[in-house]
């Protein structure tokens, strides 16, 4: 079996959502890989580290911009030169714009947002969550075509490089037709935290916080442990944080370490976003909220006096 690695990259660094995919069970797949944008030769080397047999550099400036309709167009042009079994790229905004119109533009089936896969004598099998994470499907294909599969970010934990393994690295050139989405601005978030759907821990709050002011508890928290912030739906509808930190059905899905969820009641779409989150605490004053069924700890108490109490005990537990 053939398995050829989307590599997302960004600011001449790989991915960590990418560099997962090599820690899944990829039996004794032969693991290829292709890098597309401009300026990417470097990357070309932890490739090969992390496992990849081969890689294709894809080096355009009209790549540059990494929109889903130019990358559509180079990758849809690679593959098929390349012949996998298997196109596998991580379940991130960026993977979840490109598979579908891969899987389109080569006839391939799909699987998206995959929480489980297991690569074993030509034979592909995965989990992903269905009913907004109450179930898992089990997945398996009937014919050999090419699959395409996005895998949830956090599903595997990524290999330690390895400094004697290298890559055989290949240019590959492309021909791009005129363009009807362009880039024009990137406009980066603030501050130094994590993205949430790249962070080992999130705090969540909820809209029981009563205002954006009072988000600095979460955040001040969170800061204390290395953690990303998190918000519910209803937090976000009333203005309290940003769309970008909305976890949920219609915001982003984690699966962290440890997802801390203050004030969050637990409604359905959150609870779909989260879901997979390795370890889950809830901290809320109602004994009967949702999250606590989906919590492996709960604390029955007001934020506002457990949050600061939790960072202080981090504090003198660290030295400061």
């Amino acid at each position: 079996m053939k398995i050829l690695i989307i590599a997302e990259h960004k600011n001449g660094v790989l991915a960590e959502a990418t560099r997962e995919l090599f820690g899944l069970p990829l039996g004794q797949a032969e693991i290829h890989a292709v890098v597309a944008g401009e300026g990417i030769a470097p990357l070309a080397e932890p490739l090969g580290q992390l496992g990849a047999a081969k890689v294709r550099l894809v080096d355009s400036p009209a790549l540059a911009g990494g929109t889903g309709e130019s990358l559509g167009q180079a990758l849809g042009q690679v593959i098929p030169q390349l012949a996998p079994d298997v196109v596998l790229t991580a379940h991130t905004p960026q993977g979840r714009d490109l598979a579908p119109r891969l899987a389109e533009g080569l006839d391939a089936a799909l699987a998206t947002d995959c929480i489980q896969a297991t690569f074993n004598d030509g034979q592909v099998t995965l989990r992903r969550p269905v009913y907004a994470g109450k179930a898992t499907a089990e997945v398996e294909f009937t014919d050999d075509s090419l699959k395409v599969i996005t895998i949830r970010p956090r599903t595997a934990k990524a290999p330690e490089p390895d400094t004697a393994l290298s890559a055989e690295v290949t240019s590959v050139s492309v021909q791009l037709s005129e363009q009807k989405t362009v880039l024009k601005e990137i406009i980066a978030g603030g501050g130094e935290r994590p993205d949430v759907t790249e962070a080992a821990i999130i705090v969540t709050g909820g809209r029981s916080l009563g205002s954006a002011e009072n988000f600095s508890i979460i955040e001040n928290f969170a800061d204390t442990i290395g953690a990303a912030v998190g918000s519910s739906r209803a937090a976000v509808d009333a203005g309290y944080r940003p769309y970008r930190d909305q976890v949920g059905q219609t915001g982003k899905v984690v699966s962290p370490q440890v997802y801390i969820a203050c004030g969050v009641s637990g409604a359905i779409q959150h609870l779909a976003g989260m879901r997979t989150s390795k370890h889950i605490v809830a901290i809320n004053t109602d004994p009967d909220a949702p999250i606590f069924q989906l919590a492996d700890h709960g604390i029955v108490g007001d934020l506002f006096e457990v949050v600061p109490l939790l960072a202080e005990a981090v504090k003198n537990r660290t030295g400061g």
